[in-house]
């Protein structure tokens, strides 16, 4: 099982979860890799906190 994840349409920053026996990662397009998780919910939290961490506010000031 696999999940994507993107911050918005074309960012650098794609994260996926992917599972090997009993524990699930999040990895992102950029490098990141998040700890190995046996609850599939905590891998894709680090997905979320990741993507929250990279995102950079619009430089007009717009959300």
């Amino acid at each position: 099982m696999s999940d994507s994840v993107s911050p918005r349409p074309g960012a650098d920053h794609v994260v996926t979860t992917s599972e090997r026996g009993s524990f699930c990662t999040a990895r992102c397009a950029c490098g990141w890799r998040g700890p190995a998780r046996r609850a599939r919910s905590l891998a894709r939290e680090d997905a979320t906190t990741h993507l929250a961490s990279v995102r950079t506010p619009d430089p007009r000031g717009a959300a």
